[in-house]
């Protein structure tokens, strides 16, 4: 950092990766905690010598410049921290005031702590904040990324492996031009192949792609692939909890393959006709939630007590996974990448052409913008990512036709809203004497025929079909 990006900082008002402290003539008690969550999240600087009010940065120098440099450096060197951390150190002259500044780099085995893991920090925001111990232990968890479900079991054998799983999973690769070869060998040759098995030896991935229910639940207790389809935009806004749930299953093929026959039922397949006179059927945004699906049990951290679900709302599908994408999605998106949380679980899937080749998924996914005009979003943090894409589903469908018939309360809320489209929620509620919350609900069953445009305060009702049905509101 150049003495002129320093200033720039100073000037500005907040940085995720900058932090000051005054310093005047010993280290603050907090510096520790500042090298921890830097070290833990993305790197930053600390810089000693400035004192922070409000949003404004005070320069004051410190005291004994050559002191505190070498007690600071000295302490990574110590025991206090859990590992040696190898930081940057420069020193600043602004007005005749001496600057102490320390880059502390993000590091690769994490968590960093000091005294115990219980002081572990991450960066939030421009503030330091202790870990939780989901975090903490996520973060254990990440030392071995992309090896725990490539161990084997011990005491295990290819006995433990649903037969039926299996006789579906080669019938589905018999079907492609992949792996040749193995077509003909028996289940035990193709297993130490694809490396289901090892020496005889279930692998982790191969007991949980294809393993009989007791043996999954024995080994990985936390295993679960969920699905559940919501009636309503919201969970708070659907009259039941769901409308469909997928039953538990054995394992991660036999959950797939019943996820993906209900993927078929949500999206746009558009027939074309070709100039032969053919027809084909266009799967692409079928393929977009296939490949999404298959990235969420490739990415999955099946050891973590947080489930996997895919939520089906009636305006947005939701792929909700335990376990953070290994790198920021900024830094995927756009580029051919690929590092996987179980490799093996991501290349029996490629195989059968339901995941896209290494690192090509991410941009698989960003394409469902160009194939439907809407954005999906991708996030992840230390524990949890998701992945939500927009929906003109024929479940949205299926509710909108339900709802093409209005009841006499929601006709007397569109009339309302057609003779006042600047009436507030609390005024409709006033006027046909129920509460929000049943407010929210039914205009949730009308979202085809009315809309909320701008915000809460400055925004308005827009009718956009109007029925003539005899309904009563026309």
């Amino acid at each position: 950092m150049t003495k002129d990006e320093l200033v720039a900082k100073l000037r500005d008002i907040e940085w995720e990766d900058f932090e000051v402290k005054e310093a005047k003539s010993e280290l603050p008690k907090t510096i520790w905690e500042t090298v921890s969550a830097f070290s833990n999240t993305s790197g930053g600087w600390i810089v000693l010598g400035v004192k922070q009010s409000g949003k404004t940065f005070e320069i004051q120098g410190v005291g004994n410049l050559e002191k505190l440099e070498q007690n600071f450096l000295g302490t990574l060197r110590s025991e206090k921290f859990n590992q040696r951390l190898v930081v940057t150190s420069k020193q600043y002259d602004i007005d005749g005031k001496k600057l102490l500044a320390f880059y502390v780099p993000e590091v690769d085995l994490k968590p960093v702590y000091f005294g115990s893991p219980i002081n572990t920090f991450i960066r939030m925001g421009s503030g330091d904040q202790r870990a939780t111990e989901g975090e903490i232990r996520a973060m254990f968890r990440n030392q071995s990324f992309g090896k725990k479900t490539e161990e084997t079991i011990p005491d295990t054998s290819i006995d433990m492996l649903n037969p039926n799983t299996l006789k579906s999973y080669r019938f589905a690769l018999s079907q492609t031009q992949n792996l040749v070869n193995l077509r003909e060998v028996d289940d035990a040759e193709f297993c130490e192949q694809v490396n289901i098995t090892r020496n005889g030896l279930l692998t982790y991935a191969g007991l949980l792609m294809f393993g009989k229910a007791p043996y999954v639940l024995r080994y990985v207790p936390t295993f679960c692939v969920d699905y559940i389809e919501i009636p309503g935009p919201t969970i708070q806004q659907a009259e039941v909890r769901y409308t469909y749930r997928i039953p538990e299953q054995d394992n991660i093929w036999e959950a797939v393959q019943i996820i993906l026959r209900r993927f078929r039922t949500l999206v746009d397949a558009p027939i074309h006709i070709k100039d032969d006179g053919f027809a084909t059927t266009d799967e692409s945004q079928y393929k977009v939630l296939r490949e999404a699906l298959a990235n969420m049990v490739m990415h999955c951290d099946h050891f973590d007590s947080l489930r996997s679900c895919i939520r089906v709302y009636t305006d947005h599908i939701e792929f909700m996974n335990g376990g953070a994408f290994p790198l920021p999605v900024k830094d995927i998106l756009g580029k051919i990448y690929s590092k996987l949380r179980n490799p093996t679980i991501a290349k029996l899937f490629r195989f059968v052409g339901i995941a896209e080749n290494a690192g090509y998924g991410m941009n698989k996914l960003a394409s469902w913008e160009t194939l439907t005009g809407t954005r999906p979003t991708i996030e992840s943090d230390r524990t949890i990512a998701t992945v939500s894409f927009p929906l003109k589903s024929a479940i949205r469908r299926k509710a909108e036709d339900n709802g093409a018939k209005t009841t006499p309360r929601q006709n007397a809320i569109l009339s309302l809203m057609a003779n006042n489209p600047e009436i507030t929620l609390d005024e409709i509620a006033k006027e046909i004497g129920v509460g929000t919350t049943t407010l929210d609900r039914e205009i949730a069953k009308m979202t085809h025929l009315v809309q909320r445009v701008g915000s809460k305060k400055g925004g308005h009702w827009e009718i956009k079909k109007r029925l003539t049905d005899g309904n009563g509101f026309i």
